[in-house]
């Protein structure tokens, strides 16, 4: 199967929403959790949004991309849906970065 590049890009952008929808479905997933088992967390997406969008030059602030990958302000997401971390989260993150 060969896919153009409008295609590719397409599909791509298509699986990106998809993915924050995901993310957005399931708010009680914590991003704690999300760095230690995958390394990364709503806030790294977020991260790699406003790199891409400096590469290409478009103009985007940090709490610009995170309200793109939140869904809303990132200061609202975190006071309606973050939990304090427990004990044994903050166990598991600092031994995934020894």
């Amino acid at each position: 199967m060969t896919v153009d590049k409008q295609s590719e890009i397409e599909l791509e952008a298509a699986t990106f929403r998809r993915l924050l929808k995901h993310l957005d479905d399931n708010k009680d997933v914590q991003n704690i959790d999300l760095m230690i088992l995958a390394k990364f967390c709503r806030n790294c997406l977020s991260k790699w949004y406003l790199a891409e969008a400096q590469e290409q030059g478009v103009e985007l602030d940090y709490e610009q991309a995170c309200e793109k990958v939140y869904g809303m302000p990132y200061a609202q997401w975190k006071a309606e849906h973050q939990l304090p971390a427990t004990p044994e989260q903050l166990a598991a993150i600092h031994d995934h970065h020894k």
